[in-house]
């Protein structure tokens, strides 16, 4: 009777620690072999219409007299909360959504810019049509201007690399919002490669990306 007693007690406790083990984060495994994580907590939604990328591309000196600046609008995107905090985050842009702010009052000058940007020279939008970044480590920040640090995946035309963030990120009830610093990356790390002849001004590899984000909470 009391062997009966005890398996019936260790078949309970292996039942416990298996509940609670399928309640912890589960690694996925991406179909290009990466390993993410699962967060438990609130879910909120991309409001795509109060979010979007900034970029800003240079010539050889890197001025404001010497740049061109728009923005690349998301297609949809998700952030995970739990306790208050920002616990994971994923935002796909719209990459034939990407214009030219400074050249908006010349149609003739952004129609050429536009196409020139999303032709096979530069990001190749026909084949690549989504752009992402997929925060994998949020760290808090004490110092400086800005309050979170985010490490993360950007993905451009199909390369993915890490990059790191510093961003404001703040927690209402409803809704996140999360704004990155402005930060240089290389283009060319991305395939994206081209070079105009250097009479008309050698191209910067630095692109200065910024992300700004507001997601609601799902109901």
């Amino acid at each position: 009777m009391r062997k009966k007693i005890f398996s019936l007690a260790l078949t309970g406790l292996f039942a416990a620690l298996v509940m609670v083990s399928c309640k912890k984060e589960k690694p996925l495994t991406s179909e290009n072999g990466e390993v993410t994580t699962m967060k438990d907590g609130s879910q909120y939604t991309l409001d795509t219409l109060n979010s979007k990328v900034e970029w800003k591309g240079y010539k050889l000196l890197k001025s404001e007299s010497t740049s061109h600046f728009g923005s690349i609008k998301f297609e949809s995107g998700d952030v995970t909360v739990k306790d208050g905090k920002l616990e994971s985050g994923k935002f796909v842009a719209d990459m034939a959504s990407l214009t030219s702010i400074d050249l908006k009052d010349n149609a003739d000058q952004l129609g050429k810019l536009n196409g020139h940007l999303k032709s096979g020279d530069f990001f190749e939008v026909e084949k690549f049509p989504t752009a992402s970044y997929e925060i994998t480590k949020i760290s808090p920040l004490s110092e400086g201007d800005y309050n979170t640090l985010l490490d993360g995946n950007l993905t451009v035309k199909g390369i993915t690399k890490p990059v790191q963030f510093k961003a404001n990120v703040a927690v209402k009830e409803g809704d996140v919002t999360i704004a990155t610093e402005p930060k240089d990356i290389n283009r060319a790390e991305f395939g994206v490669k081209f070079q105009a002849p250097a009479a008309d001004g050698v191209i910067k590899d630095e692109v200065t990306l910024q992300i700004l984000v507001k997601a609601l909470e799902k109901k």
